[in-house]
Formats: C-alpha cells, structure tokens, sequence
C-alpha cells in the first residue's frame, strides 16, 4: 500500500529544527516539545508519516493505537497507509464503550488511559504510536492496556525520543522501539 511521493525536501536535522522548546511548560522544570510549529509544514507532515511508514509497513500491523491526544495526529495517517485501523486511547470519560483502564505515573503527575474492551483481539499486531517518549509512563501504561488483551505482537513508535530521561529502561526488552529524532 506504499504509494505516496517520498518526501524529497525534509530530513530529520529539518524536523528537529522546526520543534519548539517551551520551557517550563507544564510546569515549571520542564522542557516541553512542541511539535505544532512542525505540524504546519505540509512537507514536515507528509515526511513523519512516510518515515513510520517505511519502518512498519511490511510488519503485519493490523492496528495502529494513538496515544491521546498528539498521537492522533500521525497515527490515522499511518494506518490508513499500512492498511491498518486505528485505536485511540484515551483519558477518562471519552470513549462511550466499555472499557479497560489504567492508571500510571509521569514525569509531573498521575493519569489514566482508557481503551474499549472491543478494539483490540489476540490476532492483532499493534502500533503504538506518540509524539514523545520522556520517561516512558505513558507509553507503559498503553503497553498493559494492549497486552490486557493478549494480541500477537507489539511494537512502539515516537516522533521525538528525550534520551535523557532514559524512557526506554520501562519499555519491556522483547518491543521494537523507533524514534524518528533524539534529543
């Protein structure tokens, strides 16, 4: 299903120049990246679904799960491209199904996320997908969510990885993990 134009003006050096750092944001101590100045870019946007594309697109994926609410943005894309569907997983009280929960630790508070008992089966191949791994809270609890249902495989997916802050150390070593630029 690989068919669109690669993207033959952007390049990674290219994307990390267009993220914004806003300091103290949401609180004070934190360096938030803010991808919107990227997501403006026509060729920034086409660029970051065809470099996830081309990682998984001869994986089997049969669900491509967004991380509320910027991985939303890239992962329909996604999935449209590879012939998957989408999952959304969200925070309390958006999702009108059933559902299944979890609540988990970030780098400046607690959550939950939430995802309908029905979206996944066992015979499923997820990617998740997000804008940011920081310190990987968020991303483990949507790991439990996926695996409460027992599918086949999983693999996760960043636009933007902070090594620092070593998120990777909570994702479970039998994952595939991509990041399209580091910090």
């Amino acid at each position: 299903m690989f068919h669109v134009e690669q993207s033959q003006k952007m390049n990674k050096e290219q994307f990390k120049s267009l993220i914004r750092n806003i300091p103290d944001f949401p609180q004070k101590g934190i360096q938030f990246k803010d991808i919107t100045t990227a997501l403006k870019d026509a060729e920034c946007l086409r660029w970051m679904r065809d470099e996830i594309v081309k990682i998984y697109k001869d994986k089997g994926i049969t669900k491509v799960v967004g991380l509320e609410s910027r991985g939303f943005i890239i992962g329909p894309a996604v999935a449209m491209e590879i012939g998957a569907g989408f999952v959304p997983e969200r925070k309390p009280g958006k999702l009108p199904a059933d559902v299944i929960s979890v609540s988990y630790n970030k780098e400046y508070g607690t959550d939950t996320m939430q995802i309908h008992k029905d979206a996944l089966c066992e015979d499923d191949v997820v990617l998740i997908h997000d804008d940011l791994l920081a310190t990987g809270g968020t991303v483990e609890a949507a790991i439990k969510l996926v695996k409460s249902v027992g599918v086949k495989k999983i693999y996760v997916n960043f636009l933007i990885e902070l090594e620092a802050l070593n998120g990777r150390k909570v994702i479970d070593k039998d994952i595939e993990i991509s990041s399209l630029i580091k910090f």
